[in-house]
């Protein structure tokens, strides 16, 4: 059965890759935004994971590298640049915004950290809404436009959200790169053991700043594509209900999970759209659904999958054990 499990991961796999290219063909414009919602947000979320799930640093502050990302598309888009340099700026920008934000991360840890980033988060929210000589302040920028790529227009729906999906298809290839190579194994061993870690000869210090860095970074891409999808932005979006959401996204997917990231932004993102035929119920449902998946499973969706996977190899190791000790006896 071991021989067929990687076959079969790889064509599950097409076959979600095929679905999320074909199915959306015949959605409407609202199913189009809320599945770009959903491939922007999973960015997003993927870097909150490097960062908490992988490195075990605690921020609340990817919200507002969403908002550094979409106030330089956006202030950059308006002006006549073009999408891939804008990207290319958030990218830069929010990755030097977190690695100084990742120095406070050397000194304090935990529910500390978590206060600092909140206060950094509370800090850029109030730029975005009162240094209005650059963000426009309460009144936002609009009509940002959609690039052209390769010559094709995205200012409808569907091709846009090709362009979502692509660069969603972009970022996890990378970020899959990342935490198989020596740089994933030291966030890791950050995580698990800092002081093992650095006994072990790994650059403790530079590592968490790294981890913040490249999360950070992640936020800036989604929050690039998030300004042209909505081709609106204010302050409101940036507050840290967003951090909140997308912290919500890493726990209930699974921190620590490559895929779940994916899954806590389709459970953050859809499933309020789902439960809206309760009409005014459907975010108590929503809040309760949450709570109750945490209650059973602190570790997340994945969690539950993993602690499965783990019994099943535990009671087939126990059965070739008792295999083996039987056929010893009879040799004996």
């Amino acid at each position: 059965m071991s021989g067929f499990a990687k076959p079969l991961k790889i064509a599950l796999g097409l076959i979600v890759i095929a679905g999320l290219i074909i199915v959306p063909m015949n959605f409407n414009r609202y199913g189009l935004f809320i599945l770009s919602q959903w491939a922007v947000m999973s960015i997003a979320a993927m870097g909150l994971n490097l960062t908490l799930g992988y490195a075990g640093q605690v921020s609340l502050a990817q919200g507002a590298f969403v908002g550094i990302g979409a106030y330089a598309a956006a202030i950059m888009t308006t002006h006549g640049w073009p999408l891939p340099a804008a990207i290319v700026v958030a990218i830069a920008l929010s990755f030097a915004v977190g690695w100084v934000l990742g120095y406070p991360a050397l000194r304090v840890q935990h529910h500390y950290l978590a206060f600092v980033t909140l206060a950094f988060s509370t800090l850029a929210f109030l730029v975005f809404r009162n240094e209005s000589w650059l963000t426009g302040g309460i009144y936002g920028i609009s009509n940002i436009p959609r690039p052209h790529i390769f010559g094709i227009a995205t200012n409808k729906p569907l091709p846009f959200y090709y362009v979502c999906l692509g660069s969603l298809a972009i970022v996890s290839l990378a970020v899959w790169w990342l935490i198989r190579s020596p740089w994933g194994r030291a966030f890791m061993a950050l995580r698990e053991n800092p002081l093992r870690a650095q006994s072990l000869g790994v650059d403790t210090r530079r590592y968490t700043l790294m981890a913040f860095a490249i999360g950070s970074a992640l936020g800036g891409v989604a929050g690039a594509l998030y300004a042209p999808l909505t081709q609106y932005i204010d302050p409101v979006p940036f507050n840290l209900s967003l951090s909140l959401d997308l912290l919500m996204m890493v726990i209930v997917g699974g921190a620590g999970f490559y895929f779940g990231p994916f899954l806590g932004a389709m459970i953050a993102v859809l499933l309020p759209e789902w439960l809206r035929f309760t009409e005014g119920y459907y975010l108590m449902l929503y809040a309760v659904a949450v709570m109750l998946l945490l209650i059973w499973s602190p570790t997340g969706i994945l969690g539950i999958l993993d602690r499965y996977l783990a019994e099943r190899r535990t009671k087939a190791a126990s059965a070739l054990r008792a295999v083996a000790k039987s056929r010893l006896e009879t040799v004996q």
